[in-house]
């Protein structure tokens, strides 16, 4: 198929921006890749120190023999269900690598924090700048400089981006992605939401709820949402970083076995029936793979956080990007799936109704993909439009049939009858700055909310007032001091229970902060990553009791009506010097100073490195 125009302006508008940094970042790949192998350019000492803890046919392979080393990064940690599958994973690699004359070591492991355990906690302002913490680990692991190709073990929401951030810095290296899937699922989405809205209206005490989350997040896997974790499998998956079709299989599937060993296949070029060497990770992310991704996230009504992420992992290949360039592809590209919270069903429904196969195959079929990039497998991007199956499940032999067509019309539609023509993401502008919403979920009747505004210096704030009853009203909460600079731009998913009651109750109700909410404003009006944020002299610091604020996503404003010539008059609040102590101390955030003082604006990827 062709290309969609919108597609290719898009993307060669993002070419042309990021032709001089590109080039320098492909120059210095390619000066890298020239050099010796790690084992024969490294001094003796050097190379005694690597392979001193392998085992010794191991040794003779990476020194004698110059085979293939792949280095393992992993997020393993039995904290986050979506990564405590991960434990056995070295062991499979190796096993794979050993039969293939390869070898494997794990180079490194990388932090990896869990937002639903550290949501509305001090935690969570640590969670943003974690994906900055977990690139310069990948670094750090990497920079050992003894490997030929790279596995990559991550899921999560900061750790695929930090993940990718950081092999893009050793781009010249081949890397495949490895993920773990999904938690089967469990008390359904909308029922747990149901009852955190009652737990906010005092109706279900703490032993309800807590009956009702541990009913939702049960077992090993990511949990079955589709957030900010599941979104990164799938722009994975579009970019052509994963074994095809791996994204959503559960820990506990047979089949999950097989695909690691295919990940070691396909990054040392080895897969079934493939003659095909694997790329360089920093040579495959071009612009149309970021472009690709883009379009993917918007088909699936994906999590906002990737219009930060995103933005930084092209950053990390040479490539600019802004939200512009989000908006333009949501224009054209059509929303095909329904998942929680853009509709009822979850994750593993969503694989079953032909999950992230069927979106990239009718993509690229109707020209919103680029179909010529390169990726991981030797029949490009259109090989991501299978769903693995075992062909023998005694020999874990896999094979790929092309995803079903309409498996489900409630969950997946074609391009030609989409559940939305665009994608559900819309740019917002005014005198208040930069902003984003999504309204996939929001109900069309909500998409222009025009009320006074109610102003608050924390999300813990707003909860008083909700509990005081003093929210009872049409009203735009405004929540500042919520930025990168501010306190780590937390989420700031505690208030979506509150403001989905007061829309319950038939109030016209908005959310507008510089800080973040995912996926989880549900079907609440949100604008959010207003930028520049209130702490770096944004004009939300502006915002007072009282003032009427629009929230149009219709026509993408987002503005205080008042005259031009007061708005500019007015002076900017000041972040009470008391909160800015507070949330800098304790629980680790001393340590994130630097990178509150250095982050640039949500817009840039909030990066802490640039």
């Amino acid at each position: 198929m062709t290309t969609h125009p919108t597609v290719l302006k898009v993307t060669e508008r993002i070419r042309v921006r990021s032709q001089p940094l590109r080039n320098a970042y492909l120059q210095q790949l390619a000066e890298i890749r020239d050099r010796d192998r790690g084992s024969d350019r490294m001094g003796c000492a050097n190379v005694a120190h690597a392979v001193a803890a392998i085992p010794a046919n191991d040794k003779f392979r990476v020194v004698s023999e110059r085979a293939p080393n792949i280095g393992v990064v992993t997020a393993y940690n039995d904290m986050l269900s979506a990564h405590a599958p991960y434990q056995g994973y070295p062991d499979i690699i190796k096993n794979e690598a050993r039969k293939l004359g390869a070898t494997a070591q794990v180079a490194g492991g990388v932090p990896a924090m869990c937002d639903g355990v550290t949501q509305g906690t001090p935690g969570m302002e640590l969670s943003l700048f974690s994906r900055d913490v977990i690139a310069m680990s990948t670094a750090v692991a990497l920079t050992h400089d003894m490997f030929d190709a790279a596995l990559l073990l991550g899921v999560c929401d900061k750790i695929v981006p930090g993940l990718l951030i950081g092999s893009l810095h050793f781009g010249h290296l081949p890397t495949v992605f490895v993920p773990a899937g999904p938690m089967p699922s469990g008390l359904s989405n909308t029922a747990k939401s149901k009852v955190r809205e009652q737990a906010a209206q005092g109706l279900v005490g703490r032993k309800g709820l807590l009956e009702a989350e541990m009913a939702a997040y049960h077992g090993q896997g990511t949990c079955t949402f589709y957030g900010t974790a599941n979104s990164n499998q799938m722009l994975l998956e579009a970019m052509g970083l994963h074994v095809p079709g791996s994204a959503f299989i559960q820990p506990g599937d047979s089949m999950r076995e097989a695909l690691t060993r295919e990940a070691v296949r396909t990054v040392l070029g080895r897969a079934a029936a493939q003659a095909y060497d694997c790329p360089p990770i920093g040579v495959m992310v071009d612009e149309r793979a970021i472009v690709n991704a883009m379009a993917a996230l918007l088909a699936t009504g994906g999590s906002t956080n990737h219009l930060i992420h995103w933005v930084a992992v092209a950053r990390a290949a040479g490539i600019v990007i802004d939200w512009d360039d989000f908006s333009r592809l949501s224009d054209v590209v059509p929303l095909l799936a329904r998942v929680y919270p853009n509709g009822t069903a979850d994750v593993n429904e969503f694989q079953a109704a032909g999950g992230p196969g069927f979106v990239i195959g009718e993509l690229v079929e109707a020209g919103l993909m680029h179909g010529d990039v390169m990726t991981v497998r030797a029949g490009g991007i259109r090989e991501f439009g299978g769903i693995p199956e075992l062909a023998d499940a005694a020999n874990a032999t896999l094979r790929w049939n092309a995803a079903a067509p309409l498996a489900n019309e409630a969950i997946t539609r074609p391009v030609g009858q989409p559940f939305s023509a665009t994608g559900g993401l819309k740019l917002l502008n005014g005198n208040l700055g930069r902003s984003v919403i999504k309204v996939s979920s929001v109900p069309e009747d909500r998409h222009v909310i025009e009320a006074p505004a109610r102003v608050f210096d924390s999300q813990f704030a707003l909860q008083k007032a909700f509990t005081a009853g003093e929210l009872d009203r049409d009203v735009v909460c405004v929540v500042r001091w919520q930025g990168p600079q501010a306190n780590g731009m937390p989420e700031l998913h505690k208030l979506t229970p509150p403001l989905s009651v007061l829309q319950g109750k038939g109030f016209r109700v908005a959310l507008v902060t510089d800080g973040r909410m995912s996926g989880a404003s549900g079907k609440i009006p949100a604008a959010i990553h207003l930028s520049p944020e209130a702490a770096a002299g944004g004009p939300l610091a502006k915002v007072r009791d009282g003032d009427l604020v629009r929230l149009d996503a219709v026509a993408g404003t987002l503005a205080v009506l008042l005259p031009d010539d007061e708005w500019a008059a007015r002076e900017n609040a000041v972040q009470p010097e008391s909160q800015r102590d507070a949330d800098g101390r304790g629980l680790g955030r001393e340590l994130f100073a630097g990178m509150r003082r250095n982050a640039l604006t949500a817009e840039k990827g909030a990066c802490t490195w640039l």
